[in-house]
């Protein structure tokens, strides 16, 4: 599939594209009514174009419909993370209210020792280093970046 999404992307046909990995190749075969191919040579390329003019307002719903989607499903993700985050807070055990901060400082200090033994001379294996910095990333995303959200989220709905 993916040599085909290419071969569209490459030649301009980026609705197609769109449409293919939304609904699939077939879908989209009787949709334009054209074959569709990772290795198709240019006149059947040029066949495709003109088929996505003629159905240029059916891909575009597709794109906005497979958007809606991707929308839905953030929202979605945001309230479960939002919830599992209130549950958490709203529990008696201490250890459920501060992980995520003792997994911050865990994954920061140990991201800062091994700055320190480079800084000293003492070899560090690189992919240690990489994998504490994008494990950081990942959690400083979703503890300040989720945060975020959440006071986002209660300001729109009040």
């Amino acid at each position: 599939m993916m040599p085909l999404i290419q071969t569209l992307l490459s030649n301009g046909l980026g609705l197609v594209a769109n449409a293919v990995m939304a609904k699939g190749k077939e879908f989209v075969e009787d949709k334009l009514g054209v074959k569709l191919a990772a290795d198709m040579p240019p006149e059947q390329i040029a066949q495709i174009k003109i088929a996505e003019m003629e159905h240029e307002e059916e891909l575009m719903r597709l794109r906005l419909e497979e958007n809606k989607l991707d929308i839905e499903a953030f929202k979605a993700e945001a309230a479960a993370v939002t919830d599992r985050w209130t549950a958490d807070m709203s529990s008696d055990s201490w250890l459920s209210k501060n992980i995520r901060p003792m997994t911050l400082i865990a994954i920061l200090a140990g991201y800062f020792l091994f700055a320190f033994m480079s800084a000293f001379g003492m070899e560090a294996n690189e992919s240690y280093v990489t994998l504490l910095g994008n494990w950081g990333q990942i959690v400083m995303l979703a503890y300040f970046g989720g945060r975020t959200v959440e006071k986002v989220m209660e300001m729109k709905h009040k």
